[in-house]
């Protein structure tokens, strides 16, 4: 009988994944309607940009030959059967590595302790969530991104450090977000060299001062921070050289330093898009794109010090900082954040109505700053000043959430899971 439950329950999972994926399809197929009859398009025009830097891969030549392809050359490799057998192909591979994104999540929630109908009913949050369905299946990449970062962070709570590493150097690899969770991943990894607290009596102050400086440098000793350490560096190393000899400075170029120096002066949600806007021309917006990061990264320090026991946690809170005080942010980039919050959410202590209150304040926030946006975009009329402090807004909103989340949520330990199978 327990058997039967149990195919029983695995059925009705894998049923909930098949509804998502053919929602999905549906879609796709869909958006091949509009692209064809009406003016304003369904795909997300950086898809015709892979489908054209795959093009130039098929021909022997670089990818970067394709205007604002600013990403790494595995991507347009991975697309070349859009050009073999149909262009629809990458659209169907980001819907399916949507709903694996949704699969780690159920599989990581389980690991933290829940059981299977919980964690389905959390993970529906992103199988059935309108904004990954429509992001991915107009044929944007970040579902990808969503499938790394959710592997890596699952990989490591099972002390699997080997596949954590890999799946984190590609993650990094595809794009630099991912490298916000590094510090945490690092403090985590020394919380699970346990410790025997051994009475003894009080050393010398010579002796303690050795000792306390021994034990501020064991992590540089720690076995698994080395594991984890060199295999992630090989992985990236490898990548790099292999696309550096490939391509030369153009790889490094657009994949890396265009996004560290980058001064994006098109409106978008960032707090810093109106100075860039004004400071294009100044011979010193080079070192303003640099000095921006600062308090990202200053924030992304105090958060993995205050959390890193708690992983999942963690990880929302530091990609949902760095996208919101990032100096480019678009709605795609939502996604970086959006895919770890059902991992949040069962220990989160809200009610419904205030949740939902968050809920509505964050979407009034986007409505908000879209328009002034609409104006600026369609109409031609200046509003860059009224889409700014739109932006400014909306980060008042995602600081506001942020603080309700942190306020309302239960702390956990890090799941001590080596090599255990939910």
């Amino acid at each position: 009988m327990e058997k039967i439950i149990t195919f029983a329950h695995n059925l009705e999972q894998q049923w909930l994944f098949l509804i998502a994926f053919f929602v999905r399809i549906v879609l796709v197929i869909y958006g091949i309607y509009q692209d064809n009859t009406m003016l304003v398009k369904y795909t997300d025009i950086d898809y015709h940009v892979f489908t054209d830097a795959a093009q130039y891969v098929t021909q022997g030549f670089s990818p970067y030959q394709r205007a604002t392809y600013r990403y790494t050359p595995l991507l347009a490799w991975m697309l070349t059967p859009n050009i073999y057998i149909s262009k629809l192909f990458g659209k169907m591979f980001f819907v399916w590595c949507d709903v694996v994104a949704a699969y780690l999540i159920h599989r990581i929630l389980r690991l933290q302790g829940l059981d299977n109908s919980l964690a389905k009913k959390y993970s529906a949050f992103w199988l059935f969530n309108p904004l990954p369905m429509t992001v991915s299946s107009r044929g944007n990449a970040e579902s990808v991104l969503a499938v790394l970062v959710l592997a890596a962070l699952y990989y490591a709570l099972k002390r699997d450090l080997v596949r954590a590493a890999l799946v984190y150097g590609f993650s990094v690899h595809m794009k630099i977000y991912p490298a916000a969770l590094l510090l945490q991943i690092v403090l985590s990894l020394q919380l699970q060299k346990t410790k025997k607290k051994q009475r003894q009596k009080k050393p010398l102050s010579t002796l303690r001062y050795f000792r306390t400086a021994w034990e501020s440098l064991r992590w540089l000793l720690n076995w698994e921070v080395f594991v984890f350490g060199s295999v992630m560096s090989l992985t990236l190393l490898t990548l790099n050289c292999a696309f550096y000899y490939s391509y030369g400075w153009d790889f490094l170029e657009h994949t890396y330093l265009y996004h560290l120096t980058r001064r994006d002066i098109r409106h978008n949600f960032s707090p810093y898009f109106y100075m860039m806007y004004l400071a294009a021309e100044s011979d010193w917006s080079v070192g303003m794109g640099l000095v921006v990061f600062l308090p990202q990264i200053l924030l992304l320090c105090v958060v993995s010090i205050a959390y890193y026991k708690d992983q999942a946690f963690c990880s929302f809170l530091n990609i949902s900082i760095f996208v919101s005080f990032n100096k480019v942010c678009t709605s795609q980039y939502f996604l970086w954040y959006l895919c770890l919050l059902p991992l949040v959410m069962p220990e989160l202590k809200i009610s419904l109505g205030h949740g939902t209150f968050l809920l509505m304040l964050w979407f009034f926030g986007q409505a908000l700053w879209l328009s002034p946006a609409y104006f600026l975009e369609f109409e031609g009329k200046n509003t860059f000043l009224q889409v700014w402090i739109a932006g400014l807004f909306f980060l008042i909103i995602n600081c506001y959430i942020l603080t309700q989340i942190i306020t309302r949520y239960k702390l956990k330990e890090i799941i001590q899971a080596k090599g255990k199978q939910q």
